[in-house]
């Protein structure tokens, strides 16, 4: 995921931006996940998904915590 240039916007840039946590969408976490909206949808809803924040009826999930998260919840293959 490209983040936008917020200077070439006119927007002011915070200094310590490289921290800040990049907010993805449903569609570019369902992307990620390689699921659909409707699956992203039913885990933020079940209170699976972490990093879900609201803004309105907006939806925004923080692009760090859906990669812990699967990384927390794999399973090692079966041994052959």
């Amino acid at each position: 995921m490209r983040r936008p240039d917020l200077r070439a916007e006119g927007l002011t840039v915070v200094p310590s931006g490289k921290d800040l946590p990049f907010l993805a969408t449903v569609d570019e976490t369902a992307a990620f996940l390689r699921t659909t909206r409707k699956a992203v949808y039913v885990m933020i809803e079940r209170g699976l998904l972490p990093g879900v924040t609201r803004l309105g009826r907006r939806v925004l999930v923080r692009s760090d915590r859906p990669l812990e998260w699967v990384n927390q919840n794999c399973a090692s293959s079966p041994k052959e």
